[in-house]
């Protein structure tokens, strides 16, 4: 009898560390699982959080008067314009064309005036008259002598 009894306790005994070997298999095979989901979910999250690429670099301008000049579109027919310019008297003049016609000018001044350069910042508003026409902003230095147009740095607006 004792014989009989220590065979079912060795079969009972090794069914029951085959069933932990099994149920040790699932849980590391269940964790294995879930490990991975949680990888792949944080590799989406940094997937998504990564920052947009920077913008192109701003086109600026110049010349023998004016350097650094950058045009930002502000609004539908609105720009910012910023430079430095070496004027005589601080006075920098501007006219919007179509190619056509001058639709807009002015004038700004800068807060220094030649041989020393200027720092300037301006807007305007300013709209096509035809659809298909090239608007460019120029900005020039009139002449002391007799008011022409010296120095002329055209920029593209739209």
């Amino acid at each position: 009898m004792k014989r009989i009894f220590f065979v079912i306790a060795i079969i009972a005994a090794s069914c029951n560390a085959h069933e932990q070997h099994t149920q040790t298999t699932d849980t590391s095979s269940v964790k294995s699982r879930v490990d991975t989901t949680l990888v792949d979910i944080k590799m989406e999250e940094i997937k998504a959080e990564e920052p947009p690429p920077p913008p192109p670099p701003i086109k600026t301008y110049a010349n023998a008067r004016f350097k650094d000049v950058s045009v930002k579109k502000t609004g539908d027919h609105q720009f910012l314009i910023k430079g430095k310019a070496q004027v005589f008297e601080a006075n920098i003049s501007w006219v919007v064309e179509d190619g056509h016609d001058e639709l807009k000018k002015g004038f700004q001044m800068t807060d220094a005036g030649a041989p020393a350069w200027g720092n300037f910042t301006f807007s305007i508003d300013v709209q096509k008259k035809r659809q298909n026409s090239t608007l460019t902003l120029i900005l020039f230095e009139s002449s002391a002598k007799d008011g022409s147009r010296q120095y002329e740095l055209p920029v593209r607006l739209y």
